[in-house]
């Protein structure tokens, strides 16, 4: 099949065929297209056919094959990913820090204020993981590497398609399904659709035990018995995908598409250690706990010619709302149990009422962006690219604490039963011109020199915190007023400030702002067609931000300075890549839990890391194996204190000692690293296939703060291993596979529901100690998979 002008890059059966053949594999790192061998970056590409290979169907599938990536998340939809080690342990508040690594689909940025997108792995051309710092082209958020979702294009070679159903069940629980399907259809010769779909149906595997307790104060007694479910934790995923090519001429096309997803969960995807149960796949929750997560995005690019120079103009929308209930009794509890809060939660008439408590929240997000960029031809010793980026992202944030029945008085005005209110609106804008510039000395030696001027404005605004008849210090107490005016409906007073619609008055509204600029030099070295070495130094930023306590200042941006050496080499079927780096990480943003369980964003400090990663492959005839390690030396280089000061002395009166020099950077491990070994032979008319692949995460920290981590306790290693076998032809493929052979159980993340010396107390004055929630990877999956080309 004969790629087209619309296809911009490799068409899926191309790709398939570039990665059997261990041939040329094109990507779009440097945002133009190259061959991978040749792009003197540190790059991961997974391709079409090897994504359903390795079984991806999300997020925390693929990252399992990307050993410089990190995955930490609490289930389905909301997930934090990291490069190399560079992690202080963030909680991913929405009111702290942006993430440290840029996802993109396609050519828009996608990573929202609380994560990336989980997008079911579907007709992807591939998936593109770029580590280290690459700020100069792709801007904020994109300091410690970049994730790049890449679709495949319409074609108008040719009416084609492929419709797939996929069985499976997991081991602990139940049975589960995945519906696919794309047809690609020409409109003429200068026109072509693709238009793609999946159905996804995940098994739980979970159980809700029975559980109950008794809360000190009131000696009211809670139970689960009506939230008991056994495989509670189930997850239904849908979506679409509408993309169109149009060429206007030899020189331009427009390539709108539009795409959205629908994410349902139920229950918790993590297992609870307490005094009441250590099961692996058990918990005791007493209030729901779900989510929906709704997305829709359109994007355009227009590509075309100016003379010999290549333009690109491209725009996109994003808009994503997110429903969740949350379990948050255990809050109520320890702090009843160790401090007697229960005494300050009763009704009207007085009497005491059950701490329980819950959350429901409403998170709307709206994303927008433009860029503008053009580059000379490929072929000259002289290159350029280069051009303008705007970006605008808000965060409407509703989040809804709950106790039933309390009293009026202690009820945040304008809400049915909250204890406490969180209604704000962040709003963070990007402005950036940007541009790369190489020059070929000699036929093998070329250098690069680029650069990013970037502007930031950020901002916070709306209300937080409790009534002003429960606290007279946090909340409401706190709103700005010029005439001593409590509550939006009051007609005696006047705000000195907007109120955001749902919340009762104002009580932050700050911004920050900077401008700065980064750069890069590389410089190549190509010692013949089949290999090259190159050495960088780059920079990767994250803009500043707005703390939502108002004693607290606005956080500053954070930086990290890459210096690394690589090289790239194919010797027939055998390939070998590389890189040796060291990250140094400078005005760290640290983001911890504070007093009242409020997030807290410090700069606080520098850290180190080096580390090397390796990416090897061979193929022979039918066999064929591929391998990637990671290795990263991450730690702090300075005392990490409360308060951040030029002499980090953390012995100042009202600062404090968070982590001493010398400690290790929590969430990334030491050692990450796969093997993919694959045989393929002919079974009649037929070809057959047989893969074996193993996964190995190191041991981790589980938080940078000693004592903290010391309460949670450890991420144990943990290897996995995956296989499968099937037969494929012109038209029909059928496969037998499963996931987590061994049925290993692996943490990824483990926290508790409130400052961890409350909630993680292991006596906690209570009969139940601590309770600690561990996020599992998955256990075997048991699965064959049908899907028929047309």
């Amino acid at each position: 099949m004969a790629s087209s002008a619309i296809g911009m890059s490799v068409p899926a059966f191309a790709q398939a065929a570039a990665e059997d053949d261990n041939d040329e594999i094109v990507v779009t790192a440097q945002k133009r297209e190259q061959n991978l061998q040749d792009v003197p970056v540190a790059i991961t590409a997974i391709g079409t056919e090897k994504l359903d290979q390795l079984q991806v169907n999300e997020f925390a599938d693929v990252v399992k094959f990307l050993p410089s990536v990190t995955i930490q998340q609490g289930g389905p939809g909301f997930a934090q990913i990291f490069f190399r080690a560079v992690a202080s342990g963030e909680n991913a508040n929405h009111s702290t820090s942006l993430p440290t690594v840029g996802t993109y689909l396609d050519e828009m940025p996608i990573t929202t204020i609380q994560g990336a997108l989980d997008i079911h792995a579907y007709d992807l051309a591939r998936v593109e993981a770029l580590a280290g710092p690459q700020g100069t082209l792709y801007g904020a958020s994109s300091m410690a590497g970049t994730l790049k979702l890449v679709t495949n294009a319409p074609d108008t070679s040719g009416f084609y398609g492929n419709a797939g159903v996929e069985i499976n069940n997991v081991a602990h629980g139940d049975f589960g399904s995945v519906f696919e399907g794309f047809v690609n259809v020409p409109l003429g010769e200068r026109a072509a659709a693709r238009l793609v779909g999946w159905y996804r149906d995940d098994g739980g595997y979970i159980d809700n035990i029975p559980g109950s307790r008794t809360y000190a104060t009131s000696g009211i007694t809670q139970n689960n018995a009506a939230l008991v479910e056994k495989n509670y934790n189930d997850a239904e995923t849908y979506g679409a995908r509408l993309a169109l090519g149009i060429e206007l001429n030899d020189s331009w096309t427009i390539k709108p598409t539009l795409m959205g997803q629908v994410q349902n969960t139920e229950g918790s995807y993590a297992r609870e250690r307490s005094g009441q149960n250590s099961g692996n796949y058990q918990i005791v929750q007493y209030n729901p706990e779900s989510s929906k997560d709704k997305w829709i995005q359109a994007a355009m690019t227009v590509e075309g010619k100016i003379g010999n120079w290549d333009l690109t103009l491209t725009g996109g929308h994003l808009r994503r709302k997110t429903n969740t209930e949350s379990d948050y009794s255990d809050y109520g509890y320890f702090y009843d149990a160790l401090s007697g809060y229960g005494a300050y939660w009763y009704d009207n008439a007085g009497d005491y009422v059950s701490p329980n408590q819950y959350i429901q929240g409403i998170d709307r997000y709206r994303k927008s962006f433009a860029e503008f960029r053009v580059a000379s031809p490929q072929d000259a010793p002289l290159r350029f690219i280069g051009g303008l980026f705007w970006q605008r992202q808000s965060h409407n944030i509703e989040q809804n604490y709950i106790i039933d029945d309390i009293a009026d008085r202690i009820t945040v005005p304008g809400t049915d039963s909250n204890i406490w209110l969180t209604k704000q609106q962040r709003t963070d804008r990007d402005y950036a011109a940007f541009g790369e510039l190489s020059y070929d000395i000699t036929d093998k030696l070329t250098v690069t020199g680029g650069a990013r001027l970037y502007k930031y404005d950020n901002s916070l605004f709306g209300f937080f915190g409790f009534a002003r008849g429960y606290s007279g210090n946090t909340g409401v107490a706190r709103c700005v007023t010029t005439t001593g005016a409590l509550f939006r409906d009051n007609p005696t007073g006047t705000f000195a400030t907007p109120i955001l619609n749902g919340a009762p008055c104002t009580n932050v509204d700050k911004s920050t702002s900077d401008t700065d600029a980064i750069y890069k030099l590389n410089a190549t070295y190509k010692i013949n067609d089949d290999a090259l070495v190159y050495a960088t130094w780059s920079r990767g930023f994250r803009p500043g931000g707005v703390n939502r306590r108002g004693t607290l200042p606005p956080y500053g941006p954070d930086e990290l300075d890459n210096y690394e050496l690589g090289w790239k080499t194919t010797f027939g079927g055998f390939r070998f890549n590389g890189a040796v780096y060291q990250l140094d990480w400078n005005n760290i943003q640290l983001s911890f839990l504070g007093a009242n369980g409020l997030s807290e964003v410090r700069n606080a400090g520098i850290a180190r890391i080096r580390g090397v990663e390796l990416d090897l492959g061979y193929r022979q005839g039918g066999f064929s194996i591929n391998a990637g390690l990671s290795y990263n030396d991450a730690e702090i280089r300075r005392d990490f204190c409360l308060v951040a000061n030029a002499a980090f002395d953390c012995t100042t009166p009202g600062n404090a000692l968070l982590a001493p020099a010398g400690s290790r950077l929590p969430v990334t491990p030491k050692i990450k690293g796969n093997v993919v070994a694959r045989y393929e032979f002919p079974v009649s008319d037929w070809n057959g296939h047989v893969q074996l692949a193993a996964n190995h995460t190191g041991s981790r920290r589980s938080d940078l703060r000693p004592a903290q981590a010391a309460i949670k306790g450890g991420l144990a290693s943990y290897t996995t291993v995956d296989f499968s076998f099937g037969v494929k032809n012109d038209m029909w493929s059928i496969e037998a596979f499963a996931t987590n052979v061994f049925d290993e159980i692996g943490v990824i993340n483990t926290g508790v529901s409130c400052v961890e010396t409350i909630c993680g107390d292991p006596s906690g004055g209570t009969a139940l100690g601590g309770t600690f929630y561990d996020t599992l990877i998955k256990p075997r999956i048991i699965g064959l998979k049908f899907s028929r080309d047309f």
